[in-house]
This record gives C-alpha cells, structure tokens and sequence, in this order.
C-alpha cells in the first residue's frame, strides 16, 4: 500500500513538472506553422499576382 502511494505522488510530480514547463511545443508547432503559411502566400505573391502586373 505504502508503495502505491509513493508510486502515485512520483508520478504526480512528474505530471506537476511538465505542467509547470508549459506548452512550449504547442507553441513552436503554432510558430512554425504561421512561418509555413505565410511564407506560402509571399510565394503565391511573388510568383502569381506580381508577373501578371496591373489590371485595368
């Protein structure tokens, strides 16, 4: 039984640890994909609306 618990507050702690870190991952996924994204348009920009010049 002793056992149990201290097995239960080890993984409480490493639980309370990865909380406290905090969602740096997420983070560098939501990051990553903007630069992604963006970086798509500024192709489409370039490679599409400016070669075809101004419409009249």
């Amino acid at each position: 039984m002793t056992e149990d618990l201290n097995e239960i507050a080890k993984e409480d702690a490493k639980i309370d640890e990865i909380v406290r870190r905090g969602p740096s991952g997420a983070l560098a996924l939501a990051g990553i994909s903007t630069a992604i994204v963006i970086g798509m348009w500024f192709i489409f920009y370039f490679a599409v609306f400016l070669p075809r010049g101004v419409i009249q």
